[in-house]
């Protein structure tokens, strides 16, 4: 078998699957949970040490983003991913015996990267999968190979540094469809996990394989008049401009209710946002999507994670300064309203009361039951709001990062597993649930 640098790239996916495999084995029958502990700690270490040339390693590979923001987000999941306390454990006692569930491994985990988070999700997919005794092999896009690559090096590292087995992540070295297609039918892949858009879901699903699948959204944000609308709108500024607004929980377009409209907007300029014209507006629009052949819009992969000021510019609108964000209201039948853009141009659609806002929210949610937010003090309509949007992630008076534990409370992952219902992924994702029973009685003390 011939290995490449840096650790755990190989040249074949027969190649990864087999070194994964024989890692993962080599982790359950020698190692103990502390001993993985151990290894997230010095995984947790090492990537925080090294982020800084990760995040512009991502930047200048794939071009999307801004190279502070991507320095916080990799070092939130490296801080923020649950450990081995995340799996659980149930007992059932009786004077007829006692059992108990233990939540064990799959055993190796085929794993889809995205070009957006390649970082972000080797390192939370890996430590979540060392956490649960899985082994990982990736399929790295390939615009973010050497990234993804790097990232893996580094984990794998750290955990032969901690005198742990090498090769628990594995990666192809020039990933591609094929490669994809070896690995989900490579016979020890028990799990598949994919991070993208709806074709990468429908792959994943082909494979007769459990599948743990993130995919599309397009997070809609409420902001009504009982709201302070400073904080708002200093929220929805931070949030929806974090790393040029690729990440997929964030907010994607606001509605916000017509008696404050006006005033919300004067804030958002307030703190840094340009305002374009109803004139720039359809020109932003015009560039930021496109019809495909089934009349659908999609994000113009051009723009996507660009600077607001680059994507003004291509549009025609000379502006010198570089805003986090560009905003404009919007008619809600507004194409950029309804498609998860992943660019910093945010619709803004006045909406007459509350009630149309609720109503114009969920209708752009497109039940991906994702990601929304609503910034309001009437706890009524909150929840009210909560019920219809059926969301994932519901953050109330705060940016969605609030969820993951950046201005809330919470853990990180890089992957929301929206279409198959786990969430907000960790070590319990990625266990299977086994039962070991004492019976005749015994072992109960009354």
């Amino acid at each position: 078998m011939k290995q490449l640098e840096p650790l755990g790239i190989f040249e074949t996916a027969t190649e990864a699957c087999a070194a994964a495999t024989a890692a993962q084995k080599e982790l359950v029958l020698k190692y103990t949970l502390e001993d993985r502990n151990r290894f997230i700690a010095s995984i947790r270490k090492n990537i925080i040490a090294n982020t800084e040339m990760l995040s512009q390693m991502e930047l200048d590979e794939t071009g999307y983003g801004r190279v502070e923001d991507k320095i916080a987000k990799n070092t939130g999941v490296a801080m923020l991913s649950q450990g081995t306390e995340a799996i659980p454990q149930n007992m059932y006692a009786s004077d007829k015996g006692l059992t108990v569930e233990y939540y064990a491994p799959f055993g190796v985990v085929g794993a889809v990267t995205p070009v957006t988070n390649p970082a972000a999700t080797v390192t939370g997919n890996g430590i979540a999968n060392v956490a649960a005794g899985n082994a990982v092999v990736f399929n790295a896009h390939p615009a973010a190979k050497k990234t993804s690559a790097m990232t893996a090096h580094l984990v794998n590292k750290a955990i032969t540094e901690a005198g742990g087995p090498v090769n628990l992540l594995t990666m192809l070295a020039e990933p591609s469809l094929d490669s994809l297609d070896e690995i989900m039918a490579y016979p020890s892949v028990n799990l598949l996990v994919g991070t993208g858009g709806p074709a990468m879901v429908k792959t994943l699903m082909r494979s007769g394989k459990k599948v743990i699948a993130a995919g599309a959204g397009n997070p809609p944000s409420i902001v009504d008049e009982t709201v302070d609308l400073v904080k708002a709108a200093a929220g929805i500024y931070r949030s929806s401009s974090f790393d040029n607004n690729l990440l997929c929980i964030a907010e994607k377009e606001i509605f916000v209710v017509d008696d404050i409209f006006d005033n919300f907007m004067k804030e958002l300029e307030a703190v840094g946002a340009y305002r374009a014209s109803e004139e720039e507006g359809k020109k932003l629009t015009s560039i930021c999507v496109v019809k495909s052949a089934n009349g659908n819009y999609t994000a113009n992969k051009k723009y996507v994670g660009k600077h607001a000021n680059v994507i003004l510019k291509a549009a025609g609108i000379k502006i010198d300064s570089d805003p986090r964000i560009a905003v404009f209201e919007a008619q809600n039948d507004d194409p950029l309203v309804h498609t998860e853009q992943l660019m910093p141009i945010i619709p803004i659609v006045r909406c007459k009361d509350f009630q149309a806002a609720m109503e114009r929210a969920v209708a752009a949610e497109h039940d991906c039951k994702h990601s929304a937010s609503i910034w309001s003090n009437d706890i009524n309509r909150v929840t009210a709001f909560g019920k219809v949007i059926n969301t994932t992630i519901f953050v109330q008076n705060g940016g969605t990062m609030s969820a993951f534990g950046i201005g809330g409370t919470g853990t990180n992952a890089p992957t929301i597993a929206t279409p198959t219902g786990e969430g907000v992924t960790g070590p319990q994702s990625f266990v299977r649930r086994r039962r070991f029973c004492m019976a005749g009685g015994g072992n109960y003390l009354l």
